[in-house]
């Protein structure tokens, strides 16, 4: 005790000499044995919470960590790890180890490091798990919405997918307000997901032109709504991805004329489908198309403010889209007769086509167009107000051989004039007709058409309101193939002749029928219906004249297997058509009773008890 209390100088554990002025006062100690002498304030509680053991010199105990390691000893540990489940196990650690591990490349791990050394056994285990490592083909979809998009998910997702066959598909949609996806996250999922084939980015403003780098596999792209990628990154892609098949490009202001042509030229032989939409592209980027996209089968053009007449004529004379077979055109100001019909001889082999919201385009330019493309079998036009009924019967007389679609909707330039057109060739290929919402179209339009088409089997004629019986009728006559579709929803003057007549002519081809909003349609029809169309499986008489009786004509009909009936707000039909709707539940899936008034509550749940196996609305 004595040489405790000789400290001085530099040996002084409290510096500048003694605490207390009598410090061999007995009381200021308290013994607790007979090596160990512990030092107690006298009046305040102690702060330490373990006491302080004082030998010959002063040390302190520190807590040995693996955090005390640098990153580069980290990195070296890690790589060494054998398989892809122990990886994901200490990518859980802690953010520093699961960043550590995201940015180690898939080449860098050394998994045969020390398989030399290891006994048979063991070497089986390592092989197996190196070769579930090289097969790692991409199976696995992950998807990041909202606030789930943040970059610590980007880079658990790249090391954790390695041991469950490998990223295939991923999409982020929006991005976290606060910690938002940016290319640190996607440079994670380069390294560690080699096999990543399809990426979708959606509203995601933070990410740049580090979009698609170090992707080899990478076929398919989707970039929309993204601020901060521009034309380097669209060069990046066409330099990395080699195997890039489909590109669809929505809402980036940055990006232009080079970043496309930079892209399309480095993918001629293997890009074939190609979307672009909104972005701020002039004619350079269709030339480029057209003469670079040997390859591209699938073309989306939209909302190109900035491309003219010259731009869809250079593209049809480049000559270069001999593979094109579907081309889809909205709302560019740049379809004009002149370009139109360069784009028909330009692609010799188009079979579908689809023009919406080209004011400038009119009856001269579609027919020229129809006289190329020879190849055509799938025309839709829709909102092309300057399209009369020239056009419109002069597709059907100049077409190829191979046209079997037809679609005009909400062309409001159509009307109803007997035009006297020859017939001696009509159009015997065209399968399927829609004309939706075109309000000039009448009787005198119905009646050349059915003599121009007589092989129809499909046909659309939904919101016509001026067509009456008197039109439809001959068409009826006309078609000799047999219809099986019927659309006529909307057509608000047709009354029951028409659908017994439809029913006796093709009630043995009939599978489809809407008679939706056809307030004048009755029981007769349904009648006729149970009586001749023994294929028919879908049929919609919502806000018809039908009461009881129709329902039970149905109900009672022999042949009939109705799978889809919908009678919304038929406020005839009440609770006396309990049984028959529950007889025709035998082969029903489906069943619209939404606004049937007169139908009680406990009816309907009677009904939903009884038909278990349908799907009823109510």
């Amino acid at each position: 005790m004595s040489k405790l209390f000789g400290f001085s100088g530099d040996d002084d554990f409290c510096p500048g000499g003694s605490i207390y002025p009598n410090p061999k006062e007995s009381s200021l100690f308290l013994s607790l044995g007979h090596h160990v002498d512990v030092y107690f304030p006298p009046r305040k509680r102690s702060r330490i919470s373990a006491p302080l053991v004082f030998t010959e010199k002063f040390e302190r105990k520190k807590e040995v960590s693996i955090e005390v390691l640098p990153d580069e000893c980290l990195f070296e540990i890690f790589r060494r790890l054998p398989a892809g489940q122990e990886r994901s196990a200490c990518a859980c650690v802690s953010k520093r180890w699961l960043t550590l591990l995201s940015n180690i490349c898939r080449d860098e791990f050394s998994s045969n490091s020390n398989i030399e050394n290891l006994k048979p056994e063991e070497k089986v285990t390592e092989n197996k798990a190196e070769d579930q490592e090289i097969e790692s083909d991409g199976y696995l979809s992950r998807s990041l919405e909202g606030k789930k998009a943040t970059d610590v998910r980007l880079a658990a997702i790249a090391v954790g997918a390695a041991s469950y066959g490998g990223l295939g598909k991923l999409s982020i949609r929006g991005s976290n307000s606060t910690r938002r996806v940016t290319d640190v996250g996607l440079r994670a999922i380069a390294r560690g997901c080699p096999s990543l084939k399809v990426l979708s980015l959606w509203n995601v403003p933070s990410i740049g032109d580090e979009v698609a780098k170090n992707c080899p596999n990478l076929t398919d792209l989707t970039i929309e709504s993204c601020s901060k990628i521009g034309n380097e990154g669209l060069q990046a892609i066409g330099r990395c991805c080699s195997n890039l098949k489909s590109i669809s490009i929505r809402d980036c202001p940055l990006l232009g004329d080079q970043g496309i042509a930079n892209l399309l030229s480095s993918t001629s032989y293997v890009m074939t489908k190609v979307k672009l939409q909104a972005l701020n592209i002039t004619d350079v980027s269709l030339a480029v198309i057209g003469h670079y996209g040997k390859a591209i089968t699938d073309l989306v053009l939209v909302g190109l403010p900035n491309v003219s007449e010259r731009g869809f004529w250079v593209m049809g004379n480049g000559h270069g889209l001999q593979k094109l077979k579907s081309l889809s055109i909205t709302s560019c100001r740049g379809v004009t007769d002149t370009g139109l019909e360069a784009v028909g001889r330009g692609c010799p082999n188009l079979k579908q086509f689809c023009l919406r919201k080209c004011a400038f385009l009119s009856d001269n330019g579609l027919v020229s167009f129809a006289k190329a493309a020879a190849a055509l079998e799938s025309l839709q036009l829709e909102e092309c107000h300057r399209i009369t009924q020239f056009g419109f019967f002069g597709i059907l007389l100049n077409c190829g051989a191979k046209l079997k679609a037809l679609a005009m909707v909400n062309c409001l330039g159509i009307k109803d004039l007997n035009l006297g057109l020859p017939l001696q060739a009509p159009c015997k290929s065209l399968r399927s007709l829609s004309i939706r919402n075109c309000s000039g179209f009448g009787n005198a339009s119905l009646a050349v058409l059915g003599k121009l088409c007589p092989q129809l089997q499909h046909l659309d004629l939904s919101g016509l309101q001026e067509i009456t019986d008197a039109g439809f009728l001959p068409m009826l006559e006309s078609c000799e193939a047999g219809l099986v579709k019927v659309n006529l929803s909307g057509c608000v003057n047709l009354t029951d002749k028409v659908v017994s007549s439809l029913a006796e002519m093709h009630g043995w081809t009939l599978e489809m029928l809407n008679l939706d909003g056809c307030q004048k349609i009755s029981d007769a029809s349904l009648v006729a219906i149970a009586e001749n169309c023994p294929l028919l499986s879908d049929l919609d008489l919502s806000k018809c004249m039908i009461t009881d009786c129709g329902i039970a004509a149905l109900a009672n009909a022999n042949q009939l297997n109705l799978q889809i009936l919908s009678v919304s707000r038929c406020y005839l039909i009440t609770d006396k058509s309990l049984l028959a709707l529950g007889k025709l539940g035998q082969t029903l899936v489906g069943l619209n009773l939404q606004h049937c008034n007169a139908i009680s509550i406990s009816t309907v749940d009677l009904l939903v008890e009884q038909l278990w196996r349908c799907d009823t609305l109510s």
